[in-house]
């Protein structure tokens, strides 16, 4: 597919939830977007007597999977976020001295509700994109176009998303998300190519329902770029 093909062909390539905050999400077909982003996300947190606990520094907890139940609990390795299993999970991850508890609605985000990637970028990083952590991934994009939308907004159905700034990257994209193996490389390789920054920084300006395969179109000023369905979707 050559670059102008790419262009006329934003889709949604990829959509994912993070229910306990630093660790794996789960992958979606669809969402429910919201003012506050994807329902579920970020909805627990692992703190410790310092504050919230990351895996920028405590890396072990990307090796534990947080998903959502039936009924929108979020769960771990598929035990109740609140069980003594899943407490035991988590102090093997981030120390003897840290817990698990819902999180505050008002700063559960580092920055905004989403985070949005784009293929092209990914492409030009090399690696899994699941080190980006992203909510979104645009399909269709080339290069590193993304590094010219900040400011834009994205139609996705109903739902219409801005695109604040780029994101600047942590320690958390040096771990392999399936092996927990290390390698700093992976941010000086980021700052050498990249600035220190990879993925969009997003709100949602309307809410609305997202699927995996969903056109997109790019809105900038004096530019719009209508995307078609994927058909991959």
């Amino acid at each position: 597919m050559n670059m102008s093909q790419r262009s006329e062909a934003l889709h949604v390539a990829g959509l994912w939830r993070y229910p306990v905050k630093s660790m794996a999400g789960e992958a979606l077909r669809e969402a429910a977007i919201g003012l506050d982003g994807i329902p579920g996300d970020r909805a627990v947190w692992v703190c410790g007597p310092e504050g919230v606990r990351t895996s920028r520094r405590q890396w072990k907890l990307l090796g534990l999977r947080a998903s959502l139940d039936a009924n929108g609990r979020s769960l771990v390795d598929g035990l109740p976020w609140d069980s003594r299993e899943a407490a035991a999970l988590v102090k093997a991850a981030a120390g003897e001295d840290a817990w698990i508890e819902e999180s505050d609605p008002e700063s559960r985000f580092d920055i905004l509700p989403l985070l949005v990637a784009t293929d092209g970028a990914v492409e030009a990083f090399g690696r899994d994109v699941r080190r980006l952590r992203p909510n979104i991934l645009i399909g269709g994009v080339p290069g590193l176009e993304e590094v010219d939308w900040p400011g834009a907004t994205l139609r996705i159905g109903a739902a219409i998303v801005r695109l604040d700034s780029l994101r600047g990257r942590c320690p958390m994209t040096t771990v392999d998300p399936d092996t927990l193996d290390r390698d700093p490389e992976v941010l000086r390789d980021i700052g050498r190519r990249f600035g220190g920054r990879l993925a969009l920084n997003a709100e949602v300006l309307r809410p609305g329902r997202v699927r995996v395969g969903d056109a997109v179109t790019l809105v900038r000023a004096g530019v719009t770029s209508t995307g078609i369905a994927s058909p991959h979707g």
